[in-house]
């Protein structure tokens, strides 16, 4: 039995505050599911020693939290430059360490990014680092969630990996493994041509993990809060939910206070869609 769609309904904490107070934050507002970077201060990689892994294991464990990581998307995982790349696997095993100190449920990674005129050689290089990534996922029993990323204007000269829904097929006809599953960010999918119901359509539900949430206006870029874009989320809830997902959702837009007050929003608008919300 599902928990209640409010509950499976978490929080993006990012880099905005300490894990620590996170959790606290977290446990006080009624949040089961958090996600945070890694990178830098206050939560650089560097800094979790023994004595601090062990307090946020035991503060998850109090107030039964499920936390995940998550890597930063402007690390290249695409990059095939010398040293460079080498660092790109480093930084991916780095966090999956990192993952079973802290007793983390997932990673969200990502496919990095390409410069147009390389992009089939970058394809090629973000698809075999994440296939190691999987690889020593899978001795280490560690679950990684691929983003889709937002797509860029066509004349841009950057463009993220994946950010359509062939290139999201491609990543998990390439890398089929239980420990490699999928975060579907909903408001990269609004502005694609096709919308979140062509991306509902054309993937694997059950290899859906997590949906990540926030408002756009249906145009370029944009987390906003919920009530603020075009987004429907009571056709989104209806569709997800329908589907083969039984995962957690992930708010992230704005402050924590913002995403509190969407999280009421948008389970309300499921509600009024005749979402069985628990």
């Amino acid at each position: 039995m599902k928990d209640s769609l409010r509950d499976r309904v978490g929080v993006d904490l990012g880099r905005r505050v300490s894990v620590e107070d996170g959790i606290e934050w977290a446990a006080a507002n009624g949040v089961r599911y958090i996600d945070v970077q890694t990178d830098i201060a206050p939560n650089a990689l560097e800094s979790f020693d023994v004595a601090r892994c062990a307090g946020i294991r035991a503060a998850c464990e109090k107030h039964e939290l499920h936390l995940g990581l998550h890597t930063l998307s402007g690390v290249n995982i695409a990059e095939f430059s010398p040293f460079l790349r080498d660092a790109a696997d480093a930084y991916l095993k780095a966090y999956m360490d990192l993952y079973g100190r802290l007793g983390a449920e997932w990673i969200v990674v990502h496919g990095g990014y390409h410069f147009t005129g390389c992009r089939d050689r970058r394809l090629r290089a973000s698809i075999d680092r994440l296939k190691r990534a999987v690889d020593y996922a899978e001795k280490n029993d560690v679950l990684l969630l691929l983003e889709n990323l937002n797509g860029e204007p066509e004349l841009a000269e950057v463009h993220y990996l994946p950010d359509n829904l062939a290139d999201t097929q491609l990543y998990f006809q390439e890398i089929d493994s239980p420990n490699l599953k999928w975060a579907f960010t909903i408001n990269h999918a609004h502005f694609d041509p096709i919308g979140i119901e062509g991306f509902v359509a054309g993937m694997d539900m059950g290899r859906c993990e997590e949906v990540r949430i926030a408002d756009n206006n249906g145009e370029y870029e944009l987390h906003m809060q919920p009530g603020t874009g075009t987004v429907d989320f009571g056709r989104m809830f209806t569709l997800i939910e329908e589907s083969d997902f039984d995962g957690h959702y992930i708010n992230g837009f704005g402050t924590l206070d913002d995403m509190l007050v969407g999280r009421d929003y948008i389970v309300e608008r499921a509600r009024e869609a005749g979402v069985d919300v628990g």
